[in-house]
């Protein structure tokens, strides 16, 4: 008799179902070891580990981010402007109150001075005397920025300084010292950059820097009516002064101005909104990982309990209660889950000292290193409702089950019916649910996007039950089909639905990693043909920028007339933002995050006077071509379905810092995805054709004339700025690649928990496996045949659980591809047959291994025993 039972008999008197008896029994059982628990604390301790660690590097991250937000943002405040610089009354403004470092960036063509010398698209950063307010720029050789970008003379002559990237010298095939051509001027290469302290707080550059001084910016002749150029205004405030003080000053002195104000809270907003969605949709997968391993937890739980027949039996003819047997195994359960969720506390928080080492400075600033208590109690609180709510069935079934069905169940397992069956979800359904809908509450209400943790709780649930019912459905097949000649596969089909059989199991964990896989890699499958391979084929080869309005037709003559070129497209523009929505500023509207982007700046403007031929209107009309009257305006229609808004609304849009009232006629389709000229506002003839403006076109051309047309366009218009299409492309294929890398790494720990779970469930069987082995031996069986059938059985298992995780992994890239990304879905085969012959090597490598045990066992101890 166990030493459980031992101590039932001399504690009989107190069953009574207190918990201070089910401890004590409870802390007599866990001195035998923690065998049958293994897999148990495996599941915990990973998938804490997930979630905690994705938690903690993120608000490192973020906390890092605002530590840092003067250096990286430039100052205690940014004002930036576009297409005009700030008038006299307002630079003296800012003078009063802060000291101001005045920054002004575009994009431009960088050239050697020989003839033949390559172009390229650079980030032409032109900075006064003060720059940086705040950190230091690094430059080599090191010396002040400020004499290193100054004008000097020289053996060839007098020239500016330039401070550029290093990558620039590679392309350029030079070396320091040597003059390139920006615009109309020569600036020398004094000192290779290393380093701008801001570098985070600007988004997505097309080309490397090439840092100035500003005084240089005049003589290139890069400055022209509407030439898209940002102003930028740091500001280090007075002592007392707040950025909340200075912004109320600024919006009251200076209505219309048209500043996009930034404090440190705002540092580098692109990255930091990123890194949330990266964080929750790296936590979701850490979810999903908890859940695979929640059923690891119940297989672990059951497989234990089983182990546990004579005691639990014996126990309950000595008069314990259901409720004592309950209590004593919940708080062993209870007890072991601490000790997983520890260990998975103490991996998540050093995941956040282990990432600051692997990404040392690579965003431009360091990661704080610390113990961040949200994401650790939070992490603390899945896993204690994960233990939970995966162990109330098998703990249930042991408190109802009768003492004579248990001991039954040491040679025939208790099932009791459909009836039974019932019964005992009935008496389990409440806890259940209590434990199961607290789990989705943390899950949804500890998300930073509600809607999508609530989408993901509903899909989780259903995946749940999907799997469920498809592992019933593969017992009642596998029970129905007509009875294979060959032995061994009759003996496989019969595996799959005899008692104790792990199908349910094996289907569940395995499915559900495998469903996180192909979802995955089907998304970034899709992501990457739409960079890398669709849309080279589709996009124009070119966007050339900053054409001013007396070079259009100069320019069309020489782009049109030029070899190879097989589209021209060309179009106005100039920048502004929407200030108001129907007298409603964006600050006090509910802006759906799916558009959000459209009111952070500036976006780009156009006019036209007849719509293109692959323009469609989804509500409204288009004006007349000779139309004079007030604005109107033409919307993405997906901004006016978001908001609610069509035809007769108003806008109120700035531009060049005066506020615009223009009326919607009419809501137009957007296909970004050709990457052709498009813009969320088109005007009507009228309003823009006055303002300072520049044109912009796009060009398709051959490959093999691309690099002509680049030099004779840049070189006849040096104003001109030519965008390489698929080098940009190349850069967002580069991110993509970047990001996947970790997200299949996290992804891997949801498989890794249903590998953990898979090689519990043929522990668990292991017992039974090695009991059909001997009989089968004994009858005459030879290894190979009982080798064969128990790969078979497996082989069998994992095909149909890749199928099923397969269909399912579909159905959500599709979902999150057309709903949330509202990107095009392409079914990529060859990433979900991988999938397929990884989940069944998985399963057939794991069953081998178990039946390779059973196999070495003597029959003589077993049947003695029996």
């Amino acid at each position: 008799m166990s030493t459980t039972a031992q101590a039932g008999a001399s504690g009989a008197s107190g069953f009574g179902g207190r918990w201070p008896l089910a401890l004590r029994l409870a802390r007599r059982e866990l001195r035998g070891g923690l065998r049958g628990f293994r897999i148990f604390l495996a599941c915990l301790t990973l998938g804490v580990t997930a979630i905690a660690g994705v938690g903690s590097v993120s608000e490192s991250l973020l906390t890092g981010l605002q530590r840092d937000g003067r250096v990286l943002l430039g100052g205690d405040m940014d004002l930036r402007l576009t297409h005009v610089a700030a008038t006299p009354e307002q630079q003296a403004f800012l003078d009063s109150r802060a000291e101001v470092s005045r920054v002004a960036e575009m994009r431009a063509m960088a050239r050697g001075t020989e003839e033949d010398s390559r172009r390229v698209l650079v980030e032409l950063r032109a900075v006064d005397s003060l720059y940086p307010l705040f950190g230091s720029a690094e430059i080599t050789p090191a010396g002040n920025l400020e004499t290193t970008l100054a004008k000097r003379a020289g053996p060839d002559g007098v020239h500016w300084g330039a401070a550029i990237d290093g990558s620039l010298l590679r392309r350029l095939n030079i070396e320091p010292g040597a003059l390139v051509r920006v615009g109309d001027i020569d600036y020398r290469v004094t000192a290779v950059l290393e380093r701008e302290p801001d570098r985070t707080s600007r988004a997505f550059t097309l080309g490397p820097t090439f840092m100035v001084a500003r005084d240089s910016l005049p003589e290139t002749g890069l400055v022209q009516p509407g030439s898209l150029i940002q102003y930028h205004y740091r500001l280090r405030l007075d002592p007392g002064a707040t950025p909340q003080a200075m912004r109320a000053a600024l919006t009251e002195t200076f209505p219309e101005a048209g500043w996009r104000i930034r404090d440190t809270t705002e540092a580098a907003p692109g990255i930091g909104r990123f890194i949330d969605r990266l964080t929750l949709f790296l936590t979701l997968v850490g979810l999903t990982a908890l859940l695979v391993g929640g059923v690891g937890v119940g297989n672990a739980v059951r497989s234990y309990l089983d182990g546990k027949t004579p005691t639990i039996a014996t126990l309950k003819c000595l008069g314990a209660p259901g409720r004592l047997i309950f209590q004593v195994y919940m708080a062993q359960i209870l007890a072991l889950a601490l000790i997983g969720i520890v260990l998975g506390l103490v991996l998540g928080a050093a995941a956040t000292y282990a990432a600051a080492g692997i990404l040392g400075d690579a965003l431009g600033w360091r990661a704080e290193l610390g113990l961040y208590p949200l994401p650790l109690a939070t992490a603390a609180a899945f896993g204690v409702l994960t233990a939970i709510t995966f162990s109330l069935w098998p703990l249930a079934r042991a408190r109802s089950v009768a003492a004579a069905s248990l001991f039954r169940d040491l040679i025939a397992p208790a099932g009791g019916g459909a009836g039974a069956a019932g019964k005992l979800l009935r008496a389990t359904l409440p806890a259940l649910l209590v434990s199961g809908g607290l789990l989705a509450a943390l899950a949804i209400f500890t998300a930073a996007d509600r809607r999508l943790a609530f989408f993901f709780v509903i899909g989780a649930i259903g995946a749940l039950l999907l799997f469920r019912l498809a592992a019933l459905g593969i017992i009642a097949a596998a029970r129905r089909l007509p009875r294979p000649r060959r032995p061994g596969l009759r003996l496989a089909l019969t595996n799959l639905y005899r008692p104790g059989a792990p199908t349910a199991s094996v289907v569940m964990s395995l499915g559900l990693g495998l469903t996180v896989l192909v979802t995955i890699a089907l998304i970034e499958g899709n992501l990457s043909r739409q960079v890398r391979q669709s849309l080279p084929e589709e996009a124009p080869g070119f966007y050339f920028i900053d054409i001013q309005p007396d070079q259009v037709a100069d320019f069309d003559a020489l782009v049109e007339s030029f070899p190879g070129v097989t589209e021209l497209r060309q179009v106005p523009m100039l920048r502004g933002r929407i200030a108001a929505v129907n007298g409603v500023p964006p600050s006090e509207l509910e802006i759906p995050s799916d558009v959000q982007w459209v009111f952070r700046g500036d976006r780009g403007l156009t006019w036209m006077r007849e719509p293109r031929a692959d323009d469609h209107l989804t509500a409204g009309q288009w004006w007349p071509a000779d139309y004079d009257g007030p604005p109107l305006v033409s919307l993405h229609d997906e901004v006016g379905r978001a908001l609610g808004i069509g035809p007769g609304d108003k806008l109120s849009i700035n531009i060049l810092g005066r506020d615009v009232e223009v009326t919607i006629a009419n809501l137009r389709e957007i296909d970004w995805a050709n990457l052709s000229i498009n813009f969320v506002m088109i005007f009507s003839p009228g309003l823009l054709e006055q303002a300072p403006q520049s044109h912009i076109a796009t060009v398709k051309a051959d490959a093999e004339t691309e690099d002509a047309l680049e030099i004779a366009v840049t070189d006849r218009f040096t104003n001109v700025s030519s965008i390489r299409v698929k080098e940009a492309l190349e850069q967002v294929g580069a991110l993509i690649a970047q990001i996947a890398v970790a997200v299949r790494a996290i992804a891997a720990v949801a498989l890794v928990a249903g590998v953990l779970v898979l090689a519990g469930a043929v522990a668990a069987g292991h017992h039974r496996r090695v009991y059909d082995s001997v009989v089968l031996k004994v009858l005459g069986a030879t290894r190979r045949s009982i080798a064969q059938a128990f790969l078979l059985e497996y082989g069998l298992l994992g095909l149909v659980t890749a199928t099923i995780a397969a269909g399912i992994g579909t159905l959500a890239a599709w979902l999150v591809l057309t709903e949330i990304m509202r990107a095009d879905f392409v079914f990529l085969p060859q990433a979900v047959i991988l999938t397929a012959l990884l989940a069944t090597a998985i399963t057939v490598g794991f069953g081998f291994l178990g039946t390779w045990r059973a196999l070495g066992q003597k029959a003589a101890p077993l049947l003695r025993n029996e």
